[in-house]
């Protein structure tokens, strides 16, 4: 059994170390990186015209979305447990709230919360696979979480590498040469691109629906 005086150093040093440590890191990576950012012009327009939206992401890649995120301040989405507590703490040295639950802690709880902040007038960003997967499966929680609002989800999705291509975004391929980071996002969803082509049109509607 750890002695209960360790045990209290630890989580303060979890608590109050971390959380500027890792926003550091994250600023650090961003401007250590070219970054690319691709599909935001339709989430541009909605922010010029008063609108607010539903970020998404997978979980995976909730690292750097700090650096894609062109709003004001966002409400998130994060689980109660105390590694939950560390990402708070770090997201909110980026000018953001956290709304604490998950789907088996505090689910209901923070759902009617977003939902209110959404109707209020407020960004909301959620992973729509969750912690606990399946991995890149979208739940029902995200399109339930739309109707109530009113908000379009807009998925957005970060990738980097320093080979000569790899897979990147939600609906793309993208060639990237060096250090490169990129930031890809899909259309809101009800949002009708005169842009885009048939293909990018299928993926964006199957991503919002999933």
């Amino acid at each position: 059994m750890r002695n209960p005086a360790m045990k209290r150093v630890e989580n303060w040093l979890k608590l109050s170390v971390l959380p500027p440590i890792g926003a550091a890191v994250i600023r650090g990576l961003g401007r250590s990186m070219r970054m690319d950012s691709q599909g935001h012009e339709q989430v541009d327009a909605l922010y010029r015209e008063g609108r607010h939206i539903i970020l998404a992401f997978w979980h995976a890649q909730q690292l750097m979305i700090p650096t894609g995120y062109r709003g004001s301040g966002a409400n998130v989405l994060i689980s109660q447990h105390q590694d939950g507590e560390i990402i708070a703490r770090i997201i909110s040295r980026f000018g953001h709230r956290a709304v604490r639950g998950s789907s088996t802690r505090g689910g209901a709880l923070a759902l009617r919360e977003l939902i209110r902040l959404g109707r209020s007038g407020a960004d909301l960003v959620v992973t729509p696979d969750g912690p606990k997967g399946p991995r890149q499966v979208a739940k029902l929680g995200v399109i339930q979480l739309a109707k109530a609002t009113g908000l379009p989800i807009v998925p957005l999705a970060f990738s980097c590498s320093k080979k000569n291509s790899l897979r990147a975004g939600i609906d793309s391929w993208s060639r990237i040469h060096g250090h490169e980071g990129s930031i890809y996002g899909a259309l809101p969803s009800g949002f009708r691109g005169k842009q885009m082509n048939r293909r990018r049109q299928r993926r964006a509607r199957s991503w919002s629906r999933s």
